[in-house]
């Protein structure tokens, strides 16, 4: 039963800090520190007391150490003694670097649900369906109104309300002066006027210009 229950515990340690980060990032380091060697030796000694395979690396833009250790045993412990202690006149602070990982490690691209706001769209989306075109609503009681109206009578399409005005259609009169309008076999006898025959600009004369010898 002891050794059952000794089993469970260690299973439970190795559970517990493999879930745990094994690397740490150190913040308000001293710039120097990205430009001097022996200051990352000193540095980077501070670190390898709790484990001699720990890798760095320095981040000069950004003012941060990542520092990777091989288990986070050893990273917890280093964070543990070194968090908030003094390195060369500044207080050097330590966090976790923090991976999550939501079904693949790897960086997907993101879904293309709004992706048929493009223009011009790349695809629909699932079920889309094109709307068909309405019905145009033909009034034929104002067609055929409209087709009685001879020149010069108005016809009021809409009546005048207190907010809105009136809408009234006022045909036109006749160019001859006359109320009957001719029909095409009238205007096809009729002479036409001849159209106007466009005049081409002349080019200029040609002159040679004398050789030169």
């Amino acid at each position: 039963m002891q050794q059952a229950e000794a089993g469970e515990k260690e299973a439970a340690v190795d559970v517990r800090f493999t879930d745990l980060p094994d690397a740490l990032i150190a913040c308000r380091v001293p710039q120097d520190l990205f430009a001097e060697g022996g200051l990352k030796a000193s540095f980077e000694s501070l670190f390898r007391s709790f484990d001699p395979e720990v890798q760095f690396q320095y981040f000069r833009s950004f003012r941060r150490v990542r520092i990777s250790f091989s288990d986070a045993l050893a990273a917890a412990e280093a964070r543990l003694r070194l968090h908030k202690t003094d390195f060369r006149g500044r207080e050097m602070r330590l966090y976790f670097a923090q991976s999550v990982h939501i079904g693949s490690p790897r960086l997907e691209p993101p879904k293309p649900d709004k992706q048929f706001l493009i223009s011009p769209p790349a695809s629909p989306p699932v079920g889309w369906r094109q709307s068909e075109d309405a019905t145009p609503v033909i009034n034929y009681d104002l067609l055929c109104a409209i087709s009685k109206l001879g020149p010069g009578e108005k016809y009021e399409l809409h009546t005048a309300t207190p907010t809105t005005p009136s809408v009234v259609v006022h045909v036109c009169d006749d160019e001859h002066g006359d109320s009957s309008t001719p029909d095409d076999s009238d205007q096809d006898e009729k002479s036409r006027p001849p159209r106007p025959k466009i005049v081409q600009t002349r080019r200029p004369d040609f002159t040679p210009s004398p050789v030169q010898q």
